[in-house]
């Protein structure tokens, strides 16, 4: 017998136990004089590195035992097919309240090795259907394999779609807003290239007309001359502000 099957599997015919090394390897299913053998690998998990493998033997009169990490036979078999199910469910529902991109990513990242092994327990269920015609236990297995599949594929691609998706608005919204910042900074320079002449005119010959107003009311005078200018300022913000929405909307 090979290491990984129990010392008690004697009845397994020698052309299967031959077949196995000191790791459960795959998943497959392997056949022979209606003995049939089931490697499988339950569900991963995030920090998994190794799969953990659970085995199956079906003898020829329709009993099942269980090996590895499981235990109760066909029913153990039923639980590891249906922990798939529930766990792409689950994938699905945190599918379901993604919102960003780190959300969607993370959501790619676990659902990957969860599709590629229900991948190939479905086709390993399907080698056994091949295998043993009339069993109804093993069809209702693979149909069951064949759903946690597909969920899992359908959860790939609309979370690969949803990180599309947020990608190409948070570039789309990083443009609008480069577009906004260049068409206020263009208003900006236009205003400053109108006052830039007189302004180095007046600082260059240090222009200071007598107006009469030195002395007149101080310091209020000037203190309102403050407010005046500041007032000038938000109104000229207020129109540029106005302007961007109206091209905003005409946009």
């Amino acid at each position: 017998m090979g290491k990984v099957l129990p010392a008690a599997w004697t009845e397994i015919p020698a052309s299967i136990s031959e077949r196995f090394g000191s790791q459960a390897g795959r998943q497959r299913a392997m056949v022979h004089e209606n003995h049939l053998v089931l490697v499988t690998h339950l569900v991963p998990g995030p920090d998994d590195v190794e799969r953990k493998a659970a085995i199956f033997w079906r003898k020829p009169d329709g009993t099942w035992k269980a090996a590895g990490e499981a235990k109760g036979g066909l029913h153990a078999l039923r639980g590891l097919v249906d922990a798939y199910r529930q766990r792409a469910i689950a994938l699905e529902t945190e599918l379901e309240k993604a919102k960003r991109a780190a959300d969607y990513f993370a959501i790619l990242m676990s659902v990957a090795p969860i599709l590629r092994a229900a991948r190939h327990l479905h086709k390993t269920l399907q080698e056994a259907r091949d295998a043993i015609k009339n069993d109804q236990d093993i069809i209702a297995l693979r149909d069951m394999a064949g759903d946690a599949e597909r969920t899992a594929e359908l959860i790939q691609q609309d979370a690969k779609h949803g990180l599309d998706y947020t990608t190409a608005r948070r570039a789309e919204e990083q443009a609008e807003t480069a577009d906004h910042i260049a068409k206020s900074s263009h208003r900006l320079n236009l205003i400053a290239a109108l006052f830039l002449p007189i302004s180095a005119l007046g600082s260059v010959f240090g222009v200071n007309l007598a107006h009469g107003l030195e002395n007149k009311a101080a310091p209020w005078l000037f203190w309102g001359f403050v407010a005046m200018s500041f007032l000038f300022g938000f109104i000229v913000r207020a129109t540029i502000s106005k302007k961007d929405e109206a091209d905003g909307k005409s946009a």
